[in-house]
């Protein structure tokens, strides 16, 4: 599988290479704007194939580190807060944006015979493929050393994001572009089905170590893939110093963003980044999967509807927002999901009522799902519209880092929570927690709601 591209000037690594390197390399040549290509061959040529395989290695560390390891955990019989915590160590995910330079400015040894990004990407993939023979191997019975092995899957998972992402913006023309993101995201989708209604299956069969021991060999074939693939052809100049690169990367983006909006309107948008997704965090953390097994259903059954059937609810539910988008815009569309998918937490009242009720559990994870589906495209075309072409990749990565972070720690706190207010209590207040970004949509709506352009529907996983 190859996939080559020369990065044109709106490519952020060229973006760099010329801000802090002005005369030290000469100025590349006009690029013929590339030719439109069919549908077809956009999602049949060899880069997405090479794609949807790195998304797969991306989707499958996620959910062991969170909710498949809250399962493992469960059995073991440690208590709800601490398997909250414990399960929270995909929060790494949240804070990737801190280490991302040093993917862009500095080549491992060794590794960097393959180039800097598949360089990256290779040392990514064997730190998570050695990270779950770890947890295999250790079990929770070593509990330390085995939260340990969590956190080293959890910050290689998070690296290789990194690297995948900045992968496929490299490969290929902006136009190709929605292409690599829909097989990435089919890959991602497949692998969470692996890692969640498989393992699952698997562990009312054999025991958790034979599946993390199962899962850890799934690496190889992303890592052959990044064997096979090839390099990006992008002109690389180290910047003048680790200083002119942080400014570039990292501090730069920030100082934009202020200046385009202002400090008072920056503001209020950013803490409306950080509340609006609070309630779907809540219910995709560690907290759930104790609540299924408290519910009375079996691993295979929670398997088979939250992690197989679930998850072919929730990507038509992408479907529908992303039409939604295209209808009525991306701020409306976001407005109206943001409710959705906040009230489809009661649902979960529903359950308290029926446990062990099969038909009450489908029909409640096909309402919140969908909705969450929903919610995913209007929220990448909004936090796209804010992004500055000159700094698209890092600011797209602060901003979506922070759309998640808020609930990321109340994941951390989740099991506490639960046990002193009850799984009923704790709901309630998830779905409460929507006012306060309901308010601030409303206050923004003058801003927003009337200059944003509907263009963005791109999904994330």
């Amino acid at each position: 599988m190859t996939a080559r591209s020369i990065a044109t000037s709106a490519s952020p690594t060229t973006h760099l290479i010329r801000s802090t390197m002005p005369t030290e390399a000469p100025a590349a040549p006009p690029v013929a704007k590339p030719a439109r290509i069919s549908a077809w061959a956009a999602f049949t040529q060899p880069s997405a194939w090479t794609m949807f395989l790195l998304g797969f290695s991306s989707g499958l560390p996620f959910l062991l580190v969170a909710g498949t390891l809250a399962y493992w955990l469960k059995e073991q019989g440690i208590e709800l807060k601490d398997i909250t915590m414990i399960a929270s160590a995909g929060m790494t995910y949240a804070f990737k944006f801190l280490w991302a330079p040093l993917l862009d400015h500095w080549r491992l040894p060794g590794f960097g015979r393959l180039g800097q990004r598949r360089g990256w990407l290779l040392f990514a993939q064997l730190g998570v493929a050695v990270g779950l023979v770890a947890m295999a191997l250790l079990t929770p019975n070593q509990l330390v050393p085995f939260v340990a092995a969590t956190l080293v899957v959890a910050f290689f998972g998070a690296t290789q994001d990194i690297a995948v992402d900045a992968y496929r913006i490299e490969i290929a023309p902006t136009s190709a572009q929605g292409a690599l993101v829909a097989t990435y995201s089919l890959g991602y989708r497949i692998a969470l089905i692996l890692a969640g209604a498989v393992a699952l299956i698997l562990a009312d069969h054999v025991s958790w170590t034979v599946v993390y021991l199962i899962l850890a060999a799934a690496m190889a074939l992303p890592v052959a893939t990044t064997l096979m693939a090839a390099e990006p052809d992008v002109l690389r100049l180290r910047p003048p110093s680790w200083r002119a690169a942080m400014r570039e990367s990292v501090v730069d983006p920030f100082a934009d963003f202020f200046r385009r909006y202002g400090w008072h309107l920056a503001g209020v948008t950013l803490l409306f980044i950080l509340l609006f997704k609070i309630p779907e965090q809540a219910t995709v953390g560690g907290v759930m999967s104790p609540f299924y097994r408290d519910m009375g259903f079996t691993k295979t059954q929670i398997g088979a509807i939250t992690k197989i059937y679930g998850i072919w609810i929730g990507i038509a539910g992408v479907f529908v927002g992303g039409a939604a988008v295209a209808r009525w815009g991306a701020w409306r569309t976001l407005g109206a999901s943001i409710v959705l998918a906040g009230i489809s937490n009661l649902l979960y009242l529903w359950l308290l009522v029926h446990p062990g009720n099969l038909l009450v559990l489908t029909l409640v994870i096909s309402g919140e799902n969908f909705t969450l589906g929903v919610l995913g495209p209007p929220t990448v075309a909004f936090l796209s519209s804010l992004v500055s072409r000159q700094h698209t990749a890092t600011q797209y990565a602060l901003l979506s880092s922070m759309v998640n972070l808020p609930g990321k720690l109340l994941g951390f706190f989740a099991g506490g929570i639960a046990t002193a207010t009850g799984y009923g209590g704790y709901f309630i207040l998830t779905v409460v927690s929507i006012v306060p970004a309901s308010l601030l949509f409303l206050y923004l709506w003058p801003r927003f709601g009337r200059t944003e352009s509907p263009d963005a529907t791109e999904l994330v996983h």
